[in-house]
């Protein structure tokens, strides 16, 4: 490595998304996360507005589908 070059420890990093409208998560926003009800596998991201409205989801693991 030279004197001029410079090492970039950064990733991008991208938002939460919830898991029913596929939307991501704005700042700030309320939102909920818990592990899937029946496997427990994966992490469930929920935005407000769905969790209101009782928009279902689906676990990409095993298939469950709530609310």
């Amino acid at each position: 490595m030279t004197v001029g070059e410079k090492i970039k420890l950064e990733e991008p990093a991208s938002p939460p998304v919830c898991s029913s409208c596929k939307k991501p998560f704005i700042p700030g926003e309320y939102g909920v996360e818990f592990p899937c009800p029946n496997c427990g596998k994966v992490i469930i991201r929920r935005c407000k507005k769905c969790r209101k409205l009782g928009v279902r989801y689906e676990c990409p693991a095993c298939g469950f589908i709530g609310p």
